[in-house]
């Protein structure tokens, strides 16, 4: 019962740690250097965790021509699926910013099971799994298209067609950051059997981030600045995005070995779902507030079963 209590607390905080690197980003002026402060605090929290734990930190040098070039990006992969969801929560709220890559996440993983990518195990697409992939889709169907055309036709807004397919770019765009996202968690999972420590792995992921992110911000310029936007001091809380990052990893490398991947993803993913409605729907953290639709929530349940479908077939 305790694991699986921890399992919806660690999904609930997920969508804080977006809502609070966004109202970083508002302070620092760039999505860039608010992921690199995330990622930093992020690292040097799993550095203490796994010193307390593993008692090292790295690994022998010839790690690298023994393995595949492909294990150390994972932690590049990482930076590109936060600064995304940086970039889609003002423009898509809290509940598509989760949804979106969530879909990604789970077509991608969908696609390195079958085909057994970065020496995952191989798990064929059974009718059982695809029928759960289609409910997934059929629920983001909901939640986005139905909900947001339903909005407008009861407000009688209008919205331009550029400005449509903006927004489907963002969409696409939250797509594809989690695809990558689920490229991360595969290429990690070998990370940890190499170094025969998961936790040392989602160091290493994170480590590899961070460097990442200063070149980026190097080669960028990315402006140095720390400003009050609203004219008020900034809150305490908009630095604690990484070390929520960070327990949401070491939160799962504790529950998948108890309840299984499947059960873990699942129950994960309705403290996750939860905890996007109330963002969005009390507008906390200083997120813009979208009240929540019963077609959301519909849709969100929907989602819910088709995830159940694929990882628990």
């Amino acid at each position: 019962m305790f694991a699986l209590v921890m399992g919806v607390i660690i999904g609930l905080i997920l969508p804080l740690q977006t809502s609070i690197n966004s109202r970083l980003r508002r302070s620092v002026g760039s999505p860039f250097v608010a992921s690199l402060i995330s990622f930093t605090i992020g690292t040097l929290f799993l550095a203490v965790v796994t010193l307390g734990v593993d008692h090292r930190l790295f690994f022998s040098p010839h790690l690298f021509s023994q393995q595949p070039a492909w294990l150390w990006i994972g932690g590049f992969f990482g930076v590109v699926y936060l600064t995304c969801n940086i970039l889609l929560f003002p423009q898509l709220g809290s509940v598509q910013t989760v949804i979106l890559p969530m879909f990604g996440q789970i077509l991608m993983g969908l696609l390195i099971d079958n085909f057994g990518l970065f020496h995952a195990k191989v798990s064929p697409l059974t009718p059982i799994r695809l029928a759960g992939a289609v409910l997934v889709l059929i629920g983001v169907v909901v939640t986005v298209a139905l909900s947001t055309w339903l909005f407008n036709r009861h407000e009688a807004r209008t919205t331009s067609t550029q400005a449509a397919r903006g927004l489907w770019l963002w969409r696409l765009l939250g797509i594809f950051a989690g695809m990558l996202g689920a490229a991360q968690s595969a290429i990690n999972g070998h990370l940890g059997l190499v170094l025969h420590s998961s936790l040392n792995a989602a160091f290493i992921s994170f480590f590899v981030g961070t460097l990442a992110l200063i070149v980026i911000n190097l080669v960028l310029r990315s402006p140095r600045q720390l400003i009050e936007p609203d004219h008020r001091p900034n809150p305490w809380w908009m630095w604690l995005g990484g070390v929520i990052g960070a327990l949401f990893v070491l939160g799962n490398v504790y529950l998948v070995p108890i309840l299984g991947t499947g059960l873990t993803v699942v129950i994960v993913l309705v403290g996750l779902m939860g905890g996007s409605l109330l963002i969005d729907n009390f507008g906390w953290l200083d997120s813009k507030r979208n009240p929540v639709t019963l077609v959301q929530i519909v849709g969100l349940l929907i989602m819910i079963g088709g995830v159940a479908l694929i990882h628990l077939a």
